[in-house]
Order: C-alpha cells, then sequence, then structure tokens
C-alpha cells in the first residue's frame, strides 16, 4: 500500500512521498524510536510545515510497527508543538514553535508518566544533532558566544534562575548554530522543558559542577569542529543530566 503525506494549502507541492522516506524500525519497536524517525526527516527538511501525515495505519505499516507506537509517537510530538493533532483531519508539522507547558511537564515528571519520558527521550536525541551539526559549521564567532553563555554559567554563583538562564542560552545557541531552523524551532519549541529540568535537578548535589564540566566538554568539541566528540560529549551531558532528573523525580517518591 502507498502511503502519502498530503500537502495542505501551506505545504510546497514539489515535498518528496513521505512512503519513500521511511524504513521500517529495525530494532523492536517504541514511542522514542518512531518519534525519532520522524524528526529525522524533519530535521532534514523532508517534511514541510503544514504537511498533513499519513494516517496512523499507513504510518505504522510503513515503519514495520504497531500502531499504538506511532498513535504515542504522534502525541508525543503533539504536546513537543512539532505537529498538530486536528481530530477528524488527521497530523500537521506546524508552522512555527508553540508553547510548552511548565506545569504539565512537572506533573508528568512526578507522576512518571510514559509520554513526558518519551519527550526527555526526544529532546536527548535532538541536542546529539544539534551538537554535531554546530561543530561542522561553527564560526569563531559563534563559538565566542557560547563561551560567553558558560561564563554567564560560571559567574551565577548562587543565583539559580541566572544559571539556568546562560544554561538553556547554551542550548539554544549549539542549536542557532546548527543552522539548521526546523531543529531550532523544535528546541525553541520545548525551551519550557530544559528550565522545568533544571529548576528540578539545581538542588541535586553535584549538578553546577558537573553541569559546567560536561557544558565545557561540549564547548571544546565545537570549537575543534569535531562532530564525533561533540555528539558523545553531548550524549554524556544528557546521560549525567537525565540521571539527575531521575534522582529528583524519585527523592519525591
Amino acid at each position: 500500500m502507498t502511503v502519502t503525506s498530503q500537502p495542505d494549502q501551506h505545504s510546497s507541492a514539489g515535498a518528496p512521498d513521505l512512503a519513500q522516506l521511511l524504513r521500517p524500525v529495525v530494532r523492536e519497536s517504541s514511542v522514542s524510536e518512531v518519534a525519532k524517525r520522524l524528526l529525522d526527516h524533519l530535521s532534514a527538511g523532508d517534511i514541510r510545515p503544514g504537511t498533513r501525515l499519513p494516517a496512523e495505519r499507513q504510518l505504522a505499516e510503513a515503519l514495520g510497527v504497531a500502531r499504538s507506537s506511532v498513535r504515542g509517537a504522534l502525541s508525543a510530538l503533539d504536546v513537543l508543538g512539532i505537529i498538530e493533532i486536528r481530530p477528524g483531519s488527521g497530523s500537521y508539522v506546524r508552522e512555527g514553535t508553540s508553547e510548552f507547558l511548565p506545569r504539565a511537564i512537572n506533573w508528568g515528571l512526578m507522576l512518571g508518566q510514559r509520554r513526558t519520558q518519551d519527550l526527555v527521550e526526544v529532546r536527548t536525541y535532538m541536542e546529539g544533532v544539534s551538537a554535531r551539526l554546530a561543530a561542522e559549521r561553527a564560526t569563531d564567532a559563534d563559538v565566542a558566544r557560547l563561551e560567553e553563555h558558560l561564563q554567564h554559567m560560571r559567574e551565577a554563583g548562587g543565583d539559580v534562575t541566572a544559571f539556568i538562564d546562560a544554561d538553556i542560552a547554551f542550548h539554544l545557541e549549539t542549536a542557532r548554530i546548527a543552522r539548521n531552523t526546523v531543529l531550532s524551532d523544535i528546541l525553541h519549541s520545548i525551551r519550557a522543558l530544559l528550565q522545568v529540568w533544571m529548576e528540578r535537578v539545581s538542588d541535586i548535589e553535584g549538578t553546577v559542577s558537573g553541569t559546567l564540566c560536561e557544558h565545557d566538554a561540549v564547548l571544546q568539541a565545537i570549537r575543534a569542529r569535531d562532530p564525533e566528540a561533540a555528539d558523545r560529549a553531548m550524549a554524556e551531558h544528557m546521560r549525567m543530566a537525565s540521571a539527575r532528573l531521575r534522582a529528583s523525580v524519585d527523592g519525591e517518591g
């Protein structure tokens, strides 16, 4: 069966057939794996804003996964503000960014909601792509701006708000340096996720020192124009940040 993405009035007539882009998910399917596959194509510009995505059944067939995995992935991307699910019409790629409610994230973390955990996984993946592209495309001026954000983090001292603002600015600057508008829009749309994440872990011992060290490793890799090292450094940062987040959530159990 042919799976086609259906352009809305704002989409380009020259957009490629989504069925030709999607390949079956090789390993055991999961919400995050399906979301990552769709994000791959969004980041590459294969799926344009305004495009209506194929139906759940068609996506499931194209990816070789259960409809429940597709449904969960679309739901997560809808909450992220990347797509819009219109009842009775379908799922559409959003034109721009949307706000992500910090309160909803906090409740999701406290209740251990699967969708919120999936958002954390998807953010981890996107940050790695962002760091890799930044290392490939950074100019000296770009690196200088990253250094300024890191310096602001160091100078924040006991000012938690200033530290969090500088931390978020570092990640958004990395996305800007990647020079991929879709990726940058997505990360901007989940700014609230980054803020809630940092607010929850700020009291965990070692958060400030660990975060500074991890950000410095990302900066050094980008300065060296080493995409592999940047990806590894960001992956390690996300691994440690996720561990701190889990410690925060577990501490409230």
